[in-house]
């Protein structure tokens, strides 16, 4: 049976929220505290304590922290987790949260990741609410994460770059693609970039219509709000298996073995459409649109429709979980006026993402294990094309610096 947990962001969501409910869950506290530590975060103490939001005992998590750096770069918070004795997903996932933390800030500033310096994100307790939260839902044996629709908050933020509308533009670029709603009225800023960053890298979508809930926990929020509770409640649950699928890569499992220890069997579903009477380039957008909302491969394919037209047969490959939510995209925003599915069974290889640095620029490197033993790597093609353009280098010679420092990495 698959053990998931569902966030709740009633009242927004924020790494130090998480962490107070993971503790109700039943993380172990001496575990939290003892977390600083393996992040050779020197003379950071962490004080747990009871606390109460509109009458309702919550568990509120904060951190001491001695003087630090203002802020860090990605790379540098990155080094920070790989030095860690985390288990690798746990490593895989953090490091996802903080990219994606840093890429949304690239973009709102108009600048590269390597030149983003995360203030608030970089601080030590940011840094402790994402990684404590990562772990944390693996040491309680979650298989999968969903959330529920985000409460934003209103009104304005201060941050290191002035003031700004509430949510920050880097949170709500974070969000993308997850339902929210504004308010309440007054409220100020209820969702932070670290616990926006964890939505986007942990939840597989809105939570199923049915579980068998096991155990739930409150963690407080700072600010207290008269008549109002100001906590995230974070729901561990079983999952009846008509709702689950044999999809292996879920945030914190192991991939279903196959024939081979580097391959795993997926039981998932591929919904297909075909479309004659769309612009090319908007029916690339709802694309990519899949992409983003979960979809694991898009393709599209030439096809010839009623009475002779050239059309497009377009194919989304997608966890069962996901596929509802996948069709209302396809209804909605393409021309089609039907879709169809199909059950089907992938075998894929086990792969992870390994991160090389090439002429002082970060390279994401896909490294994929085939079943006799070998491997096969390939730089990501954005990451090559952001560093061409920045030091005037071909791309084909950004590439193979890539991989040239990617075998250098495995042999090390």
């Amino acid at each position: 049976m698959t053990r998931a947990a569902i966030f709740d962001p009633f009242s927004g969501i924020a790494g130090d929220m998480t962490l107070g409910a993971l503790i109700q869950c039943g993380l172990d506290p001496d575990w939290l505290r003892a977390l600083p530590a393996r992040l050779a975060l020197d003379g950071v103490g962490v004080e747990i304590r009871d606390v109460t939001r509109a009458d309702i005992r919550c568990v509120k998590v904060d951190f001491t922290i001695p003087r630090q750096p203002h802020g860090r770069h990605v790379h540098q918070i990155r080094k920070l987790v790989e030095a860690t004795d985390a288990p690798r997903e746990v490593k895989e996932r953090a490091d996802r949260a903080f990219t994606a933390i840093g890429t949304a800030e690239a973009e709102i500033h108009g600048v590269t990741i390597e030149k983003v310096h995360l203030h608030e994100v970089g601080a030590v307790d940011a840094i402790l609410d994402v990684v404590g939260s990562i772990w944390g839902l693996e040491q309680l044996g979650v298989d999968e994460v969903y959330c529920g629709p985000i409460s934003l908050g209103d009104g304005t933020v201060k941050a290191a770059h002035g003031v700004l509308p509430v949510p920050a533009p880097a949170t709500l670029k974070l969000l993308e693609g997850h339902r929210v709603r504004p308010g309440p009225e007054g409220s100020g800023e209820l969702v932070t970039p670290t616990g926006a960053a964890l939505v986007r890298v942990l939840s597989r979508g809105n939570p199923p219509l049915e579980y068998v809930p096991v155990r739930s926990g409150f963690g407080a929020g700072t600010k207290e709000f008269h008549g109002r509770a100001n906590a995230l409640r974070v729901v561990l649950a079983d999952l009846l298996p008509e709702q689950t699928s044999n999809w292996g890569q879920t945030p914190f499992r192991e991939l279903e073995m196959g024939s081979d220890p580097n391959s795993a069997v997926s039981d998932l579903i591929e919904i297909v459409c075909d479309v004659d009477d769309m612009s090319p380039e908007y029916l690339a957008a709802v694309a990519e649109r899949l992409r983003e909302a979960g979809a694991l491969e898009v393709v599209s394919i030439g096809a010839t429709t009623k009475r002779g037209r050239a059309g497009t047969r377009l194919e989304a490959l997608c966890r069962p979980t996901d596929a509802r939510r996948l069709e209302e995209i396809l209804l909605v925003e393409s021309t089609t006026i039907g879709v169809r599915e199909r059950a089907v069974r992938r075998r894929a290889l086990e792969r992870n993402v390994i991160h090389v640095t090439v002429l002082d620029h970060d390279i994401a490197v896909k490294r994929v294990a085939l079943p006799n033993g070998g491997f096969r790597e390939k730089p990501e093609f954005a990451d090559v094309e952001r560093v061409a353009l920045a030091t005037g280098k071909p791309m084909q010679d950004i590439f193979r610096l890539a991989l040239a420092a990617s075998e250098r990495h495995a042999e090390g």
